[in-house]
């Protein structure tokens, strides 16, 4: 069954927290795709995803691109899986794919976006119902993510 992690975003933005996370899903040999509700926003993440930080990068393209199936890291605007990816963040309260092509999904929500946190409320109860192993985390004040469920 799917793992699905939940992590709610009250000290930064998801263009802070998700580099991070996906540069230890690529260290692991993860493939990942991440997802979101408009292609403005997936531009803007591919962008941000070249320049966040000045030491380095990280290996990413679109699904807009002629190799996207060879991408390590695909940003998406559709549910769509063309590099095969076997972890799929959801952000900015898009609508996740079946979860059965998944070994895990993440959900990434801004706590202060009201239509962000009933959808991440809405799927926590519905995937906890349909018994898939869950764990919400949220971060600190100093922006480190806890474990509170």
């Amino acid at each position: 069954m799917t793992e699905i992690l939940f992590y709610h975003l009250t000290e930064s933005r998801v263009e802070d927290a998700l580099p991070p996370l996906l540069d230890k899903s690529v260290a692991r040999g993860w493939r990942v795709a991440v997802q979101v509700k408009e292609t403005a926003r997936r531009d803007l993440l591919d962008a941000h995803l070249w320049t966040f930080r000045d030491d380095s990068f990280l290996p990413h393209g679109t699904d807009e691109d002629e190799l996207a199936e060879h991408q390590p890291i695909l940003i998406t605007a559709s549910s769509s899986n063309p590099n095969k990816a076997t972890v799929r963040f959801v952000v900015d309260g898009a609508e996740p794919p079946p979860l059965s092509d998944y070994e895990r999904i993440v959900f990434i929500f801004d706590g202060y976006d009201q239509d962000q946190l009933e959808k991440a409320r809405m799927h926590w109860k519905s995937f906890k119902a349909e018994g898939h192993s869950l764990t919400y985390w949220q971060q600190s004040q100093h922006g480190r993510w806890e474990r509170k469920a």
